[in-house]
């Protein structure tokens, strides 16, 4: 890696206007009022020939939390390996300036960065899975993390033997599990990553960053892989413990909402290059460039009624409480006048863990009107994904019965149970690993129609064709492997895979929760648009409730495998009778109202 001496400061920061130019509006800066702590200025860096970031100005100071926000490829974890010195690119070249403190980073010998990294530039990866070691527990691995502290800010300088010092460093681990938010610590501690939820890693993460008490924590996309539930438990314990420890932040995130309710400042970022920055409620509320602007639009939470179709349904009886909720689950969507496609009556489900009986799904109904979008919500082990299974055939319900299209899922002979899946699809919730990747795109879109036997080679090269144009693609990236393509690409595989049958019913296991907002609200377009023209009908499956208002017509919150609220998205949304659902609710973040533009 080749790195170059600061740049002279010259333009201190990107809202500063040449002195010829016309007044600029007011905009507040970027760099905090407060002494700045870590100030990067005039920072670039390519790989081999090919830049990636151009001159990008920012500072966070000392107490403050900043986002970097833009889609995948903008930037943002590029500035964070560099600030942190985690690139892994023998050919980069790095430019500019990185203050930290009143050290200059850049051109600093590794000898005298290591000691930085850990201990006062902490870093929470985006995979807590991936993050871990798992063949090791949790307490051998923060072991490491306490060892950054020295024994004399553990206290231990006094103490006799290594075995001591590690038993007060224990002691330390878990006073900072406990101070996280983990239940039982000290089995947190004896556990295998395995062993622990994404939630409870995740605040494992962010235990193990913040006890050697580092001055500024990048926060790569801390919370992407979470419910919605948990990313607020998260994010509500950053903000606490910044508050705590006076620790600043560097948070890293594509969702401008959560960028706006959670940091005092925001620098957007596309393609390397800084389109604007400045505080937070400012930038969302007033977005100079049209790229912010679009990413605005594409939060949810602003634009409920954005893909969902305007049909006239007939409304339905107020919500029922949540003690007949299984009845309101299945009255409320048949007050469509459309037939019902899919009808899910009392289905319950119960698996043995560890000789312990654990109820899946608890007499669960529903029942999805043709053409029309009913969407499953929960946290992770509510149901969701059992009723999921159960409704593809690929479990067998211990009570109740299911029908598509009038048919019963279960009971059947396998080839009956084939022709029932030819006209019921499933659009999994991360493509990037839901397709093959030694697979080129035609041979993976035309497996369907192969597996079933349908049509001759050239009608099957057309429905091939008929399918990556309903999705938007053409036929250039019929030779391509999944692995060249970016992940909106790889969806819209997906979803052509799926379609390719030409079926009538399409099960949407969180379609989008590994994907950009921006990506994200493309495939939901896609889906919508789908939907209009061809009549499919839509299982949404999602945790995030703002997603669902925008495409739902219908819901089912589910809670530990019962439905505890379910009717018309509506009044779901507007007047929950659960305290689940307003958790669910809550969940949402809150943002900034734009101004209203001024009437002509």
């Amino acid at each position: 890696m080749t790195i170059s001496p600061p740049l002279a400061p010259a333009i201190r920061r990107q809202d500063a206007a040449p002195p010829t130019a016309a007044p600029a509006p007011a905009q507040p800066p970027v760099l905090a009022p407060l002494p700045a702590l870590l100030d990067v200025e005039g920072l670039s860096v390519s790989f081999g020939q090919t830049p990636v970031l151009h001159g990008v100005d920012f500072a966070v100071g000392r107490g403050e939390s900043v986002a970097l926000i833009g889609e995948s490829g903008s930037g943002k974890s590029t500035i964070a390996k560099t600030v942190l010195r985690l690139l892994h690119h023998d050919d980069s070249t790095v430019t500019g300036s990185i203050r930290f403190g009143d050290r200059e980073l850049i051109g600093l010998p590794e000898k005298q960065f290591r000691p930085l990294r850990g201990r006062e530039l902490g870093y929470i990866p985006q995979d807590p899975s991936s993050a871990l070691n798992p063949v090791r527990t949790i307490g051998s691995q923060a072991q490491e993390a306490a060892a950054l502290l020295g024994t004399e800010r553990l206290g231990a300088d006094r103490l006799d033997g290594a075995r001591r010092t590690s038993e007060v460093r224990r002691a330390r681990i878990l006073e900072v599990f406990e101070q996280v938010g983990l239940p039982d610590p000290k089995r947190v501690y004896d556990s295998y990553p395995h062993q622990l939820s994404g939630g409870m890693l995740q605040r494992v993460l962010i235990g193990l960053t913040v006890l050697p008490h580092p001055k500024l924590i990048i926060a790569d996309e801390p919370t992407s892989a979470l419910d919605v539930t948990i990313q607020k438990r998260i994010l509500d314990m950053l903000t606490e413990l910044r508050s705590d420890l006076g620790i600043s932040l560097l948070l890293i995130t594509h969702d401008l909402a959560i960028a706006a309710e959670r940091t005092d400042a925001i620098v957007v970022l596309k393609d390397g290059a800084v389109q604007e920055g400045g505080r937070s409620s400012h930038v969302f509320a007033d977005p100079r460039s049209d790229y912010t602007r679009s990413l605005r639009a594409d939060v949810p939470a602003l634009n409920p009624e954005r893909y969902r179709r305007q049909r006239a349904i007939i409304p339905s009886a107020p919500a029922a409480p949540a003690a007949s909720a299984a009845t309101s689950a299945s009255a409320a969507p048949a007050a469509s006048a459309a037939p019902a496609q899919i009808e899910v009556r009392s289905v319950s489900k119960r698996f043995t863990v560890s000789g312990t009986s654990v109820v899946a799904v608890d007499d669960v109904s529903f029942s999805i009107p043709r053409g029309s979008t009913h969407a499953l919500v929960g946290e992770s082990g509510s149901g969701k994904t059992t009723a999921v299974r159960l409704l593809l055939g690929l479990e067998q319900p211990d009570s109740g019965e299911i029908l598509v299209g009038g048919e019963p899922v279960h009971g059947r002979s396998h080839k009956e149970l084939r022709s029932v899946r030819r006209h019921l699809q499933l659009v999994y919730q991360n493509p990037f690993t839901s397709l093959d990747p030694t697979w080129r795109v035609g041979r993976i879109v035309g497996e369907p129609v192969v597996r079933y036997g349908i049509g001759t080679r050239s009608e099957r090269s057309g429905r091939v064709l008929e399918a990556l144009e309903s999705v938007g693609l053409t036929d250039a990236v019929l030779p391509r492997r999944v692995a060249t393509l970016s992940g909106g690409q790889r969806q819209r595989v997906a979803i052509a895979r799926a379609l390719v049958l030409r079926p009538d019913v399409v099960v949407l296991d969180e379609p989008t929760s590994a994907l950009d907002v921006s990506v994200q609200a493309g495939i939901l377009e896609l889906l919508s648009r789908l939907q209009r023209e061809l009549g499919l009908t839509y299982l949404f499956v999602s945790h995030d409730l703002a997603l669902v208002r925008q495409l739902a017509d219908t819901v089912s919150v589910l809670q530990r495998g019962l439905v505890v609220e379910a009717g018309p998205v509506e009044p779901i949304f507007s007047r929950p009778q659960h305290p689940y659902t307003r958790s669910l609710l809550d969940a949402i973040p809150l943002v900034p109202v734009a101004p209203k533009e001024a009437t002509r």
